[in-house]
């Protein structure tokens, strides 16, 4: 194996936890809600899987824990910021606060314990053959290819489903989707649990996959950049699965750099993906800063439907 197939490879592994947590985003969002909780999220959903994992080393068991956790904590979010109006940025910076503390108490028994076995690899051997990339697909591991999954079945119900339309209509303009006869509610509440869910799954692939071993604020700020890669797709799956990659590269770069032996501080090798994060944001700004914002255009905007007195 080459030093590009191992770049790439270790680039998809770095990447795959953000491209969960980024496609949760994307679907929260596309109904209208802001979820800057991300961070938590992907904590819990770490710890969650550590304590399952090494009380039961049955993986099955352990990602429907996850999903459970994170749809849980999105059930909170909606009640607040759908039920109640409440303001959506102070509810998902409370939620990455509350989901940062009470992971850090719930891991202290779990503590740099490593994790017994890890996720299944999936051998496909007739990748093989292709160049740079067949030894790559060739030997993912089952989160890997469950994101790949994820990219292309979020696509299809965007663009080619009623739900895909009906979700436009509720993250657009709420009113309208109301009068149709479809419940902003039912699909908000639904959007952010599912939504949560992923974010908490990107977490766990953290843990199961690239860092087998619990450490408190292990997601070193990884819930941040799946927010500003959110933006940077402009809400599209599949530019999701290509920031995400990109991104995976930039982190594997600089701990390449490092085991090379560099003068380089390390802690500045672990800036790299943090500064090209705020300098994408910067030229997407300043590219799209006369055109119309692709973002639903009811996203932050609570729902509060009219009633007869």
């Amino acid at each position: 194996m080459d030093w590009i197939t191992q770049l790439l490879t270790a680039g998809l592994s770095a990447g795959t936890p953000l491209l969960f947590a980024t496609l949760g985003g994307i679907l929260i969002e596309r109904s209208g809600v802001i979820q800057l909780g991300a961070e938590g999220l992907m904590l819990m959903g770490a710890v969650t899987a550590a304590l399952v994992y090494l009380w039961t080393p049955n993986l099955v068991l352990t990602v429907a824990a996850v999903l459970v956790v994170g749809a849980v904590l999105g059930l909170l979010h909606a009640f607040l910021t759908v039920s109640l109006r409440a303001n959506q940025i102070v509810s998902g910076l409370a939620m990455t606060l509350f989901g940062s503390g009470l992971s850090a108490t719930l891991g202290q028994s779990v503590a740099g314990a490593p994790l017994v076995g890890s996720a299944p690899i999936v051998n496909l051997a007739f990748f093989d053959s292709l160049p740079v990339v067949g030894p790559v697909l060739a030997h993912l591991d089952i989160f890997t290819w469950l994101s790949f999954l994820l990219v292309v079945a979020m696509g299809l119900l965007f663009t080619r489903t009623v739900i895909g339309l009906r979700l436009k209509a509720v993250g657009d303009n709420p009113g309208t989707a109301d009068v149709m006869g479809i419940s902003v509610t039912f699909y908000r509440y639904a959007c952010v649990m599912a939504g949560s869910a992923l974010m908490a799954l990107g977490g766990a692939d953290l843990l199961l996959v690239y860092s087998p071993t619990w450490i408190q604020g292990m997601t070193a700020g990884r819930g941040w950049i799946a927010v500003a890669l959110i933006i940077f797709s402009q809400w599209s799956p599949l530019r999701a699965l290509i920031g995400t990659l990109f991104f995976g590269l930039l982190d594997t770069v600089g701990f390449r750099i490092q085991l090379a032996g560099s003068p380089v501080p390390p802690y500045f090798l672990k800036m790299i993906p943090y500064v090209v994060t705020i300098l994408v944001l910067i030229l997407v700004g300043w590219r799209s800063r006369h055109r119309p914002s692709s973002a639903p255009r009811a996203l932050g905007l609570p729902y509060l439907r009219e009633q007869r007195l």
